[in-house]
C-alpha cells in the first residue's frame, strides 16, 4: 500500500558492493564443473568455460561480508526492521538480492510511510502510496453499498444527472438534463441548486435546451467549468465559493457536449457543431452593468475552428505529455489536435462505429479508453493504434462513461452495471470472497415517471438506468454514480453513493 525509501546522505554505493575478484585457487574441484563445449577432446577448451555452485560462492560472500562488518560494527537497521547481520541468516540460502533491496533502505509498512512523513525529511526519502489500494480491497471484498440519493424529493429534478465532479472530500457537482448545477453534501445530505448564468443575448426556449453535459475543474482547483442557461454557451464559476466569473457566448451553434482545460486559463469546448471553440478566462473580466448581485461578465473565444471528418463532438480531452487535444466524434473517429497552435493534426479510425460517446485518458496521459455499444478500445497515444478491445460482460449494455483510477478502469453501462476492468491482470476484476465472480456494482432503480412513453418502451422489460457519469473521490473509497433512463423521452434520473 505504502512504499517509503531513505537514500543515503555519505556515500552513494557502500564499499562492500564493489565486487572483487578471487583469485584463490582450491585444491579440489567442488564447486567446479567441466564443460566439453567442442565435440573431441575435453580437456583442450577447460579453462574457457567454467561454472561455479552457489554454495561456493554464498561461502565467499560471507566471509567478505563478515570481515567488514567485524570493522564497521554490525550491519545496517531498515526501516520498521532489526539489524541484518549475515550470522542472523547462516543456516538459510541466501537468494540474490538487487542493489536497492541489500543497501538501500526501503519499507513498505504503512508506519514507516507516517512516521516519516511526519519528520518531514522529503530531501532523504521518497514516499509514495497506492491510491488504488482501498478501492481494489473494498471492490474484490465486496465493501462497497449503495447509498440512493433522491433528487426528485430533494430539488424535483426530472432529468439525467450527465456529468459530475468532486469538489471537495464532502462535496458533489453535478449537472441535469433539466439544465440544473447543482452540490450534494455528503455530510449533512442537503443539496443546494446554483443559479444558472445567463448570457448576454436572449437565451433560446427550454424546449431546445438539452442540459448541462460537463463539469470541468482546472488544474488548481480555483475554476469551474461548465454549461449555461444556453446550452451553447460555457458558464465560469471560481472555487471553492462558486461565484460567478463569466459567460462565453458566440462560439456554438448547437449544444455543448463537453470541455477540457489545458492550463489554468485557456479551455476548449466541443460541440455538436462539429466546433472546437478556445477560450481564455482572465482574472480581469469586464463585468456587465446589471443591478444583480453577484455580478458576471461575457466573453467571446479566442479561436472557432471546425473539426474535419468529424460529426457531432461528444468528448474532448487534453493529453499534457504530447501537447494535444483528442477529440471523439459520434461517426466513430477520433480527432488529434495541436494545443500549442491549435490546429488539427490527424484523425483515426475506431474499430467500433455504433454509440462512440465517452472518452478518458489515464492519470499518467500513457492510454486512451473510448466507450462504445459494446467494447471499451484502449488505444496508445503515440501511435493510436488499439492495444485492447475489451469486452464488456453485457452485449449490447451500451458504454456511457469511463474512468482511470490507476490500474483499474471503470465502466458505466446503459443496463445500471458498473464494472471494473484491471490493467495489470488483464481481465474483469474478480471478487475474493465468490471466487471466480467478477466484481459489478448493480444499481437500484431511482426515479423514473411511470408516464405513457414508459409503458410503451418497458412493456414486460424491466427498468434500470444508464449510469451516465461516475467519479471516485480522492481516496478512492468513495465513488459517486449518477445517470437516468436510456430512452430520450422518458422522464427520471438516478444518483448514489457506493462507500
Amino acid at each position: 500500500m505504502a512504499t517509503t525509501h531513505t537514500v543515503r546522505t555519505v556515500g552513494s554505493i557502500p564499499s562492500k558492493y564493489v565486487q572483487r575478484k578471487r583469485m584463490r585457487m582450491r585444491p579440489t574441484t567442488v564447486g567446479c564443473h567441466r564443460v566439453a563445449l567442442i565435440h573431441g577432446d575435453p580437456e583442450h577448451k577447460i579453462d574457457e568455460f567454467m561454472l561455479y555452485s552457489d554454495e561456493d560462492e554464498e561461502e565467499e560472500d560471507n566471509d567478505a561480508e563478515e570481515e567488514e562488518n567485524s570493522r564497521d560494527g554490525g550491519g545496517y537497521i531498515a526501516l520498521g526492521g532489526v539489524p541484518h547481520h549475515p550470522s542472523h541468516h547462516h543456516h538459510t540460502v541466501r537468494r540474490k538480492q538487487s542493489f536497492m533491496q541489500k543497501y538501500q533502505p526501503l519499507s513498505h509498512n504503512f508506519a514507516d510511510y507516517v512516521l516519516t512523513r511526519s519528520r518531514g525529511c522529503s530531501r532523504h526519502e521518497y514516499q509514495s502510496i497506492n491510491e488504488e489500494f482501498g478501492t481494489r480491497h473494498m471492490l474484490t471484498t465486496g465493501m462497497f453499498r449503495e447509498r440512493p440519493i433522491p433528487l426528485n424529493r430533494i430539488n424535483k429534478v426530472s432529468g439525467c444527472v450527465f456529468c459530475s465532479q468532486w469538489l471537495s472530500d464532502h462535496q458533489i457537482a453535478m449537472g441535469t438534463k433539466c439544465n440544473k448545477l447543482m452540490v450534494y453534501d455528503v455530510n449533512t445530505r442537503q443539496m443546494d441548486v446554483i443559479p444558472s448564468l445567463r448570457s448576454s443575448e436572449p437565451h433560446r426556449p427550454q424546449e431546445q435546451q438539452c442540459g448541462i453535459h460537463s463539469i470541468e475543474i482546472n488544474p488548481s482547483r480555483t475554476l469551474l467549468a461548465t454549461g449555461a442557461l444556453n446550452s451553447n454557451d460555457i458558464a465560469v464559476y471560481r472555487l471553492p465559493t462558486l461565484d460567478p466569473v463569466c459567460v462565453g457566448e458566440k462560439a456554438h451553434s448547437d449544444w455543448i457536449f463537453d470541455m477540457c482545460w489545458l492550463d489554468d486559463q485557456f479551455l476548449v469546448s466541443g460541440s455538436r457543431d462539429t466546433r472546437l471553440a478556445l477560450w481564455k478566462i482572465d482574472d480581469d473580466i469586464e463585468m456587465g452593468n446589471s443591478s444583480n448581485l453577484p455580478n458576471y461578465g461575457h466573453i467571446k473565444p479566442v479561436k472557432i475552428k471546425k473539426c474535419n471528418g468529424a460529426e457531432k463532438v461528444r468528448a474532448v480531452i487534453f493529453n499534457p505529455n504530447f501537447v494535444e487535444i483528442v477529440a471523439l466524434s459520434l461517426n466513430a473517429y477520433l480527432h488529434v489536435w495541436d494545443a500549442n497552435r491549435f490546429v488539427q493534426k490527424m484523425s483515426r479510425k475506431l474499430p467500433h462505429a455504433m454509440e462512440n460517446v465517452c472518452l478518458t485518458v489515464k492519470e499518467d496521459s500513457s492510454l486512451y479508453a473510448i466507450g462504445s455499444k459494446s467494447h471499451t478500445t484502449l488505444l496508445d497515444p503515440r501511435t493510436l493504434h488499439y492495444v485492447k478491445k475489451v469486452n464488456a460482460r453485457i452485449t449490447g449494455c451500451g458504454i456511457r462513461s469511463v474512468s482511470f483510477h490507476g490500474d483499474i478502469l471503470t465502466i458505466g453501462t446503459g443496463v445500471g452495471a458498473i464494472m471494473f476492468y484491471d490493467m495489470r491482470a488483464g481481465r474483469y476484476m474478480e471478487s475474493t470472497m465468490n471466487s471466480g465472480r467478477a466484481v459489478v456494482l448493480k444499481s437500484t432503480k431511482g426515479w423514473v415517471s411511470a408516464d405513457d412513453p414508459y409503458h410503451d418502451v418497458f412493456h414486460n422489460v424491466e427498468y434500470t438506468p444508464a449510469i451516465y457519469t461516475h467519479c471516485y473521490d480522492w481516496s478512492g473509497m468513495r465513488l459517486f454514480a449518477a445517470g437516468g433512463p436510456l430512452p430520450a423521452s422518458l422522464k427520471g434520473n438516478y444518483a448514489a453513493l457506493w462507500c
